[in-house]
């Protein structure tokens, strides 16, 4: 008999909607995760395009049905990606998110949209961009600046990457299993500007992962927000169904309002692989902290 499974819906504000394959390993990150929540996904597929004010100027039903999706969804993701088109509606996307306490992830890309919304909104400089899309004053997201500008080819940082936690107090931390260090698979040309570092945390934007020699941002969480989350890197190359991905599972959970809970019982535990919570509770899997 097939079981009832409460729904959680998650929105995904990209730029390659019209192509689902193109978030292949997207999808079944969050299906491995929903999966382990036991709950039923559901993804609201959204053009960031369309939550744009040029759309609502020319095309007004469809900005409101774009804007109406992403407010029905229980949690928002925005991954990755390249090029200007449709920034401005996944900012606007994540601004919402951070507004209204909705959880939100961003990968790669949605981490670097992140941190030019809180720029822009909280810090209140009104053009931050990133050195990809603009030249403007306040560049919060730079080239690497061992690579050539304009170069396409050959710059990527790509591969198996070291993800130093640099505090304790950490929603994600607490994800992986309370561990100091993570590996995970970068592919990625831009970052956060490390000049700015010290003004987003003053403001609670938290960036409790950093490379081994400190300079790269890898995770920020925001501060008093049920899960606000972005990391430089793209967890879903490595989750499985058995073992899914730390910050999609996290997400989940939130969409679910059950993280809160989750990590109650974590931090309770002498390990994280030792919590023996009975079902149906959606977080009952003794193991899902263990990464390796």
């Amino acid at each position: 008999m097939e079981r009832q499974l409460d729904e959680v819906i998650i929105a995904l504000v990209g730029k390659y909607t019209a192509l689902e394959d193109a978030y292949a390993s997207v999808l079944k990150a969050l299906t491995h995760a929903a999966l382990f929540c036991n709950r039923k996904l559901k993804v609201l597929f959204i053009h960031a395009t369309d939550l744009e004010a040029n759309t609502q100027k020319d095309d007004p039903v469809k900005y409101h049905e774009a804007w109406q999706q992403l407010c029905s969804a229980h949690g928002v993701l925005v991954p990755g990606g390249f090029g200007s088109r449709g920034i401005e509606g996944k900012i606007a996307a994540i601004e919402w998110a951070r507004t209204q306490s909705k959880p939100f992830l961003g990968i790669c890309l949605g981490l670097q949209c992140a941190v030019i919304e809180f720029a822009r909104h909280v810090l209140q400089y009104k053009d931050a961009n990133s050195s990809e899309f603009d030249k403007c004053e306040h560049q919060v997201v730079i080239e690497m600046p061992e690579h050539n500008p304009g170069i396409m080819g050959a710059t990527m940082r790509l591969g198996r990457r070291t993800t130093h936690f640099v505090t304790d107090d950490s929603i994600v931390r607490k994800l992986y299993g309370d561990m100091d260090s993570i590996d995970e698979r970068h592919r990625h040309r831009y970052e956060v500007n490390p000049k700015y570092i010290e003004v987003f945390e003053k403001a609670g934007m938290k960036f409790v992962g950093r490379s081994d020699d400190n300079e790269r941002m890898e995770i920020l969480e925001l501060e008093n927000h049920p899960y606000f989350v972005g990391v430089q890197y793209h967890p879903e190359y490595i989750s499985r169904p058995l073992k899914p991905s730390a910050p999609y599972l996290g997400l989940i959970w939130a969409a679910c309002g059950e993280l809160k809970n989750v990590l109650t019982h974590v931090t309770k535990q002498q390990s994280p692989t030792d919590i023996t919570i009975k079902s149906p509770s959606p977080f009952s899997h003794a193991n899902l902290f263990r990464h390796t």
